[in-house]
């Protein structure tokens, strides 16, 4: 019985001990994995902004960013990285994105297709991924609505200058008017007088 105890004992010794190694071996090859931070997931822009789609991501290995869009016109493939190595930007975005090391991407003149819904894969390579969204709002200027407004406030001040001018106008002939009116009363005055004295 002894025997068979010690037997075991040693049995489970070494069977520990593999455990154990395999375990430390496992953690040593897998890398921590890879974290994804989206500071900003809902952006609001106008019409020929510069955006910044700002990540910031962490692992241990070489990883490769891949961002996409997504809308009501499709699903486009944006830019695929590998951190250190090769930028592989599709010809649609060809002249209108900047790729930066922490992950983020800038979109130079957005227009109003690219509103939507912006994807972001960072995968590690050992295969850990992170996954990211941010949400572009893109708002037109309507310029005609501030045309309007500027012709109104232009209407509006001109039509306050002739009417100040038509004021002060009828106010000068008012005042030559009275002028007038009352020189004619002191000289029918003048008048009467002069007949009073010359009928005495």
């Amino acid at each position: 019985l002894m025997r068979a105890l010690r037997g075991c004992r040693g049995r489970g010794a070494v069977v520990g001990t593999v455990t154990l190694c395999l375990a430390a071996g496992w953690a040593l090859q897998t890398p921590g994995g890879v974290s994804l931070v989206v500071p900003q997931p809902n952006i609001n822009a106008t019409v020929a902004q510069n955006i910044l789609l700002s990540v910031e991501y962490s692992c241990r290995g070489v990883a490769t960013i891949e961002w996409k869009h997504v809308s009501s016109w499709g699903t486009t493939s944006i830019v695929e990285w590998k951190s250190g190595n090769y930028v592989n930007i599709s010809t649609v975005y060809k002249d209108r994105v900047t790729t930066f090391e922490n992950g983020s991407i800038q979109l130079l003149n957005v227009g109003m297709r690219d509103a939507g819904y912006y994807f972001v894969t960072v995968t590690e390579e050992h295969g850990t991924n992170a996954y990211g969204t941010i949400i572009l709002n893109v708002y037109e200027i309507i310029y005609e609505d501030l045309h309007f407004v500027a012709v109104l406030f232009a209407f509006l001040a001109a039509v306050s200058a002739i009417l100040i001018c038509f004021m002060w106008l009828c106010n000068k002939s008012l005042h030559l008017f009275q002028k007038k009116t009352t020189h004619k009363l002191t000289a029918s005055t003048t008048e009467e007088i002069e007949l009073d004295t010359i009928e005495c």
